[in-house]
């Protein structure tokens, strides 16, 4: 049998000078070819990466809201800024009643500023509006702290009575901080998608949160600086607060929205059906807070417990407060119409709660009175949140904060209507049926709703 050499036997040749070395190929040795295309190779797919721990769950609202750069710096100004709202009032009655003996020309100077701001705010929001925050804010904040400066120096001094009346009246060109801030949210989440009408919603209620915590704070530290301090250390504190924390907030570029120009193109809130009647709807709910004021001040004192009256309409805000921050957690309505009559009437309905504890037994409860009075102020925000939120809406981008200002002048009207209303209902009946006055307000905001809700127009936002 001849010898075959295996297939892996080299062959060995000479070419010139070179050794050249080959490999042998056998046929017989060759593998047998398959019936089938090789298939290339297929790498073997790669697992999902795994979610992260926290994808799962929803994150905070409010720390998605302040995570944009700038947010919590102006925010902190405004916050500052916004505290002496609810000091001003407070500390000029104390101080005027205190050194001149006269509640009623307390009372007046008073209602003369509010008067004036009802005047000059929309005014000075419309400048807001054409040349900036910062360019009108500061100026204005200025004017207003001289003014308040002024009052105490016209107080300790012992001035004629008509110069109190001028001054406080040039506090009304202070700025409205709270709109200004809600115009830094819009401007921010301008862009018409779920994510920013969710984040619009919460920075909403965390306004209107903010709004009641200074309310419920400010007339507390006035009265707590003019009894323990001096009269005039109220006024002088807020003026020092207002013009510091406009400075901050004023200070803030990165978040302020664009100065509009000339405004004269856009057309006026007030040539809007929808946005009027919803002013009709915050002056309605702006009676329902001033005759609650007014009406529990006179029912604690005809108690005997007048001391008390200031942490009851503590409670009041601060079951609002608490209502404000929950709701920024929840989803953004679709149908905000529809939404702020469920809120108008659920406020209408548990304003029922006050008047049964006044009116339970021989001389009411004031510690059901103060149950009832937190119960009811959880529907204040939601109805304050849905309505600035509609306001937003139906303003003119150029004027949004003459229009926001329009809905705190409404309010602030309504207020000084519902307290007047209030006084002369506690003078001439029983306290304790002064609280039927916020439940009829309330009803009236509630049919004013209910009318103009086809009014508010294509109010859907975007899906939640």
């Amino acid at each position: 049998m001849p010898h075959s050499p295996a297939p892996d036997t080299p062959l060995l040749a000479v070419t010139g000078d070179s050794l050249v070395l080959a490999r042998r190929y056998d046929a017989r040795f060759a593998p047998e070819p398959s019936s089938t295309p090789e298939q290339p190779e297929r790498p073997e797919p790669s697992k999902p990466p795994r979610p992260p721990r926290t994808a799962g769950r929803r994150r905070n609202p409010y720390a998605r809201l302040f995570a944009i750069p700038g947010t919590r710096a102006f925010t902190a100004g405004n916050l500052l800024a916004r505290l002496p709202m609810g000091m001003f009032s407070v500390s000029a009655v104390i101080m005027i009643a205190g050194t001149r003996g006269s509640y009623a020309l307390a009372g007046a100077v008073t209602a003369t500023g509010l008067a004036a701001t009802a005047l000059v705010a929309p005014r000075t929001a419309r400048l807001v509006d054409r040349y900036g925050q910062a360019r009108i804010a500061v100026p204005a904040t200025v004017i207003a702290t001289l003014g308040s400066l002024a009052l105490l120096l016209c107080v300790r001094y012992d001035a004629p009575d008509w110069t109190l009346f001028a001054a406080y009246a040039a506090t009304a060109t202070t700025p409205n901080t709270g709109g200004m801030s809600r115009a830094r949210w819009a401007h921010l989440h301008r862009e018409a998608t779920p994510e920013n009408a969710a984040a619009l919603h919460t920075a909403n209620s965390f306004e209107q949160a903010a709004d009641e915590l200074c309310f419920m704070l400010g007339p507390v530290l006035a009265a707590f600086l003019c009894t323990a301090l001096f009269p005039e250390a109220g006024t002088l504190t807020g003026a020092i607060l207002l013009l510091t924390g406009v400075l901050i907030f004023a200070a803030q570029r990165s978040t302020e929205p664009p100065a509009t120009g000339r405004t004269d193109a856009a057309r006026a809130p007030l040539h809007s059906p929808a946005l009027a009647a919803l002013l009709a709807v915050f002056l309605a709910t702006g009676a329902v807070f001033g005759a609650t004021e007014v009406v529990t001040l006179a029912f604690a004192d005809d108690r005997g417990h007048q001391t008390w009256a200031g942490a009851v309409l503590a409670l009041q805000a601060a079951g609002s407060c608490a209502a404000g921050l929950l709701l920024g957690t929840l989803r953004p309505a679709r149908r905000l119409g529809r939404r702020l009559v469920l809120c108008v009437a659920a406020m209408s309905t548990l304003l029922a709660l006050p008047l049964l504890a006044a009116t339970a037994g021989a001389s009411g409860s004031l510690p059901l009175l103060a149950c009832g009075l937190l119960i009811a102020g959880a529907a204040t925000a939601p109805t304050m949140v849905t309505g600035m939120t509609l306001v937003q809406r139906l303003t003119p981008a150029g004027r949004l904060n003459e229009g926001m200002t329009l809905a705190v002048t409404a309010l602030l009207a309504g207020i000084a209507a519902g307290a007047a209303a209030g006084g002369w209902t506690v003078e001439h009946t029983d306290p304790a049926r002064g609280y039927a006055l916020p439940l009829g307000a309330a009803l009236l905001a509630l049919l004013i709703a209910s009318a103009g809700a086809r009014r508010f127009g294509h109010d859907e936002g975007p899906a939640a």
